[in-house]
């Protein structure tokens, strides 16, 4: 694989037996070979890799076609036209409904990953029955294989609220995940699926107070995860302030955060002041006007004449 690139003639000799390996009665080695075979970033070889792998996405064997499903992906980058031609894009969507879910969850990846190169194209042909699938495989698959079919249900328009609510019970779960971007991208799910609930409805009101919990535990991770966490909330914030109304205290800065994380903090208060909580962010916004660095004393000032305008009383 390192020398691929620099010497294909040389690659070209060792895929013969990459292919004979892709019949090997063990599976771990069948996809060992596919996998090796698609890293191997060279345009002769393609042709040679196109009856294994398509063998692969077939094969008895989940792990061997969950990896199949990747190098599909991988093809496509070099060769997008002989991925195509060659049928793997629609076998790669028959892989969705497949029983295993890791196999369901790599499906989704890779097809997100070719879409990503053709925005125009419908490869994801999103249905009540395919939603169905992906939310079964969510429960079981990696941590990874959950995000990528949680990015996929965010792109998904239920049909009415009814199944917009069937799909935030189902996604829910994933609120308490111990991984940060699962827990995020099952917000984003639910923060697209909530435009459809009416506001009347008692579940709405109970999902609003499911969100800001894990929310809030975020901020109590790395810096560089909370920069992370911060700068969704801030377009969270934006969208539905009242997600977030009672949790201004998490938002006051540490004096041992770094200038990044204490500046969107800033921006947040800002944007969660309102006339109940005015005089406890004006307060705290006033010690940070003592603060040593000239930067974020200026950011302060400036923070409070937006209170201002923004809360006139």
């Amino acid at each position: 694989m390192n020398y691929a690139k620099s010497q294909p003639d040389m690659a070209i000799m060792a895929v013969n037996t990459f292919v004979k390996d892709c019949e090997d009665p063990n599976p771990l080695i069948r996809a060992l070979a596919v996998r090796t075979m698609g890293c191997i970033r060279v345009d002769k070889i393609t042709e040679y890799l196109c009856e294994p792998l398509r063998k692969c996405l077939k094969d008895e064997d989940p792990y061997v076609r969950k990896t199949a499903a990747v190098c599909v992906a991988k093809l496509h980058d070099i060769n997008a036209q002989l991925v195509e031609d060659q049928g793997f894009l629609d076998t790669l969507k028959d892989l969705i409904s497949d029983s295993n879910p890791m196999v369901v969850a790599n499906a989704v990846a890779a097809l997100s990953e070719i879409a990503e190169s053709h925005p125009n194209s419908n490869l994801m042909d999103l249905n009540p029955q395919t939603i169905n699938k992906l939310l079964t495989a969510l429960n079981e698959c990696t941590e990874w294989g959950q995000i990528f079919i949680l990015d996929c249900l965010a792109n998904y328009t239920p049909r009415d609220d009814r199944e917009s609510q069937s799909i935030c019970e189902r996604v829910t779960p994933r609120l308490s995940h111990a991984n940060s971007a699962v827990v995020l991208s099952a917000v984003k799910v639910l923060m697209k699926f909530m435009e459809m609930l009416p506001k009347d409805l008692d579940y709405y009101g109970t999902l609003l107070k499911k969100l800001a919990p894990p929310l809030v535990t975020l901020l109590s991770a790395e810096p560089e995860l909370q920069y992370v966490a911060l700068r969704n909330i801030n377009l969270i914030v934006q969208r539905r302030p009242e997600i977030l109304k009672h949790e201004m205290k998490v938002f006051f800065v540490k004096y041992n955060d770094p200038i990044y994380v204490k500046l969107e903090k800033l921006d947040i208060m800002i944007r969660l002041a309102s006339q109940a909580n005015i005089a406890q962010v004006l307060a705290e916004l006033k010690e940070y006007a003592t603060e040593v660095d000239v930067d974020f004393v200026r950011k302060a000032v400036r923070a409070i004449g937006r209170c201002a305008i923004k809360v006139e009383q």
